[in-house]
């Protein structure tokens, strides 16, 4: 009984680790970099996030090697913040964009940054562990259309339902 249940722990923490076999994580990859603040511009829908705008990500790196994640987003129907933080750690090597993130004690998903503007680290493609998790992260609230429409040819050409796309409002209410 113990090995059932311990190997069906083993396959639900690890069963959202991977990525989609359309992407592959950016390599060249400095966490230095990307440390700081991230404004969310487009996700695909999920329980964790639904309903929230003004969302961003704060990235601080960790005694530990790891990275804290401190997520933030306002709720318009509730008018209120909701916040969650969790902790990050490179899956490979630093230099490869695969991370394990939990915000849930002992379970992890995967992290991917598959496509990034690597001179200046404006904007990034982030994937989860499969096409149901997307989002389009940026240094500054807005992004140019140009990024907007990368994203979008991106994620349809990778698998990802891009006409479900949710446009997050960045203003303040």
């Amino acid at each position: 009984m113990r090995s059932i249940l311990a190997a069906s722990m083993s396959l639900l923490i690890t069963g959202c680790m991977g990525y989609p076999d359309t992407l592959a994580p950016i390599r060249g990859f400095d966490v230095d970099q990307y440390l700081g603040r991230w404004y969310e511009i487009a996700r695909l829908d999920h329980s964790f996030e639904r309903g929230l705008d003004q969302v961003s990500a704060e990235y601080v790196m960790r005694e530990d090697g790891g990275v804290t994640v401190t997520n933030r987003g306002f709720s318009r129907g509730k008018d209120s913040w909701s916040e969650a933080v969790g902790k990050a750690y490179f899956v490979n090597e630093p230099d490869e964009a695969y991370l394990k993130v939990s915000f849930f004690g002992p379970f992890y998903s995967s992290y991917v940054i598959f496509e990034l503007d690597q001179k200046d680290y404006d904007y990034a493609f982030v994937s989860g562990a499969n096409t149901s998790y997307l989002w389009l992260l940026a240094r500054t609230p807005t992004v140019s259309e140009d990024v907007k429409q990368r994203f979008v040819q991106t994620a349809q050409k990778r698998g990802f339902a891009a006409e479900d796309l949710i446009w997050v409002d960045q203003r303040t209410p």
